[in-house]
């Protein structure tokens, strides 16, 4: 599908609308098709003991809005356009690494992207807190391990294996972060799949968590990451924003200034760190969004654009095609 101005305005509106039947609106339904990312047991889980949930927080038939906990069997939920344009989307939700969203910035975005073409990926990932091996390498495993297969099954899937993005949002935007700068592998190899890059070829941040510092930290995902007592080199070395990005992919940012959550200086200390790197970066700021909106919490009000914005920008970077 080719995306012009006109139809991509109404993209999120389309993407959120609820199927209707006979009865009351009820929720799109979930994609079938599900990958597993590691073929035996996630790496470091001998003294894992938690049982994963999902829970639902809507109780609106209209739409969901679950979060998993205790996940020690990290997925991606396929999600696959009508009309695919080659471009793949792997995208990490948030939830401050306390548990992970499964719609509203997972599901509920990739139906966006999704209507413009991209084939979406929708992780769910392991949580530090719950005892693996790696503490706040257990994510970024599962992000490592999850854009690699993206990117290793792609020719087989009819997609470009050189047009791999990756979206996240808030905890899930300082996951997509490290996975964009981090040059190191978190695990050993598994499979053939482990032989292709793990660093996607451009990076979607909303409302990132960027720093593990004071006074802009957001102390939840720091706790949960770090524990409750980091020393300055952890904190350090979590920081986005100190984090070598030389050589890093185009990355663009988006963040509501109202954000009680996580303050907008994170974006702005993240992308003064990408202009030092001459990282092609792109920004911008919303009066007022507060925090988490993904898509549907944002309809009717000016940063529902955002995901018209970061489509514009990823065409001008040739992920996509646009007229």
């Amino acid at each position: 599908m080719t995306v012009n101005r006109r139809t991509a305005l109404g993209l999120a509106a389309m993407a959120t609308v609820p199927v209707r039947g006979l009865g009351p609106q009820v929720a799109p339904p979930d994609p079938a098709e599900v990958i597993r990312l590691w073929p035996g047991a996630a790496p470091g889980g001998e003294r894992v003991t938690v049982t994963p949930q999902v829970t639902e927080r809507s109780n609106n038939p209209a739409f969901h809005d679950r979060f998993a906990r205790y996940t020690t069997d990290p997925i991606l939920t396929v999600l696959r356009p009508d009309r695919p344009n080659g471009a793949s989307l792997l995208l990490i939700p948030g939830g401050g690494y306390r548990w992970a969203v499964v719609d509203k910035e997972g599901l509920d975005c990739a139906r966006v992207f999704a209507a413009a073409g991209v084939t979406c990926f929708v992780l769910r990932y392991r949580l530090p807190g719950d005892g693996w091996a790696a503490g706040p390498d257990a994510p970024l495993q599962d992000a490592q391990r999850a854009l690699r297969l993206v990117r290793a099954q792609a020719t087989a899937r009819g997609l470009d294996p050189a047009r791999v993005a990756v979206l996240g949002a808030s905890a899930g935007g300082h996951l997509a972060g490290m996975l964009t700068a981090r040059a190191d592998i978190t695990y050993a190899a598994v499979d053939e799949a482990d032989a292709v890059s793990h660093r996607p070829d451009l990076s979607i941040l909303l409302y990132p968590v960027a720093t593990m510092a004071d006074p802009h930290v957001h102390a939840g995902s720091r706790r949960e990451l770090l524990g409750e007592a980091p020393t300055p080199e952890a904190i350090a070395r979590y920081s986005l924003e100190r984090m070598s990005w030389t050589g890093s992919a185009p990355t663009f940012l988006l963040h509501a200034m109202d954000d009680a959550s996580v303050p907008v200086e994170n974006s702005l200390e993240l992308l003064s760190a990408l202009r030092a790197a001459a990282v092609p970066c792109e920004a911008h700021l919303f009066q007022e969004g507060g925090h988490g909106f993904g898509i549907r919490l944002i309809a009717g009000r000016p940063a529902a654009a955002w995901p018209q914005l970061a489509l514009t920008w990823a065409a001008r970077h040739g992920w996509i095609t646009q007229t």
